[in-house]
């Protein structure tokens, strides 16, 4: 945890309880973390001025809206140019297949999370991938089964 973030238990409450009800009344929330409603609404405020709060959202089945394949890509680059990474990275940004993107050091550039509907539609989604400019190689793992899947972050001290 940054410690140059001044968050005490409540916080820390408060954004786990978020983390997995984030539609919880105000009210609910303040009673979950033994506060009244007005200083809870102002610790919430406060956590999302500080931009430790970045949206809400619901999860959603991938599965039951058609999304079968899941993958973890791998991407290399020929050359280490940060004109080249630049494009590539807003490319990947409009994609709306792609999960996360992630610059990483080692053997790859990019490690990407992707989901498509089927095979053929991952395979139009590679096939454009290695026609980016700069792109060397892609390597993708496909997964046979999902373990576990959450966003949310251990906010235990």
């Amino acid at each position: 945890m940054n410690e140059g973030l001044a968050l005490d238990d409540v916080d820390l409450r408060i954004l786990a309880i978020l983390q997995r009800e984030g539609r919880i009344a105000n009210a609910a929330l303040a009673t979950k973390v033994g506060v009244s409603e007005a200083p809870c609404w102002r610790r919430v405020k406060r956590l999302q001025d500080m931009g430790l709060i970045l949206g809400y959202h619901a999860d959603l089945d991938r599965r039951r809206l058609g999304l079968d394949v899941f993958a973890v890509v791998h991407v290399r680059f020929s050359t280490h140019d940060l004109n080249l990474a630049g494009e590539f990275e807003k490319k990947i940004q409009g994609k709306a297949e792609v999960l996360t993107c992630h610059n990483v050091t080692g053997e790859v550039d990019y490690i990407l999370t992707v989901v498509s509907h089927n095979l053929d539609a991952y395979s139009k989604f590679t096939t454009e991938l290695r026609h980016i400019p700069g792109v060397a190689s892609i390597h993708s793992s496909l997964s046979l089964r999902e373990v576990k899947n959450t966003t949310r972050l251990p906010l235990e001290r």
